[in-house]
């Protein structure tokens, strides 16, 4: 038993380098830093902390603010009723350097697993 739970972990580190370099190999420099400022800002409201856990914000994508980088910008630097701005934070190319980030999300990334999603309830 120790044995496979030995090979399991030895597999997942051996995997896991190859897998984060090729997701990083798709960015081009200002996404991989408007990804390192989603994680850092961002993330905390719109990403899934655990896969039954629910998220404060959105779900953030390519499709968000309509699908315009324009529309995406304007909402980071100024916030909303539930966000801050983050114009005091951030320089304009940061900005900018999320909302590109965003662009090469797929809608659906934060997803709850069909099998962890509460049964409906009948009205």
């Amino acid at each position: 038993m120790n044995c496979r739970i030995g090979i399991a972990v030895a597999v997942l580190f051996t995997l896991s380098p190859v897998a984060l370099a090729e997701d990083h190999h798709e960015l081009n420099e200002q996404q991989t830093l408007g990804r390192r400022l989603f994680e850092q800002s961002c993330g905390v409201c719109h990403t899934r902390p655990t896969m039954i856990s629910g998220m404060y914000g959105p779900e953030l994508s390519k499709n968000s603010g309509g699908g315009d980088e324009a529309t995406i910008r304007q909402v980071i630097t100024n916030g909303g009723p539930r966000m801050p701005a983050f114009k005091y934070n951030y320089s304009e190319q940061q900005i900018a350097a999320i909302a590109a980030y965003l662009k090469t999300m797929p809608p659906g990334t934060q997803e709850m697993p069909a099998a962890m999603r509460p049964p409906a309830r009948n009205p």
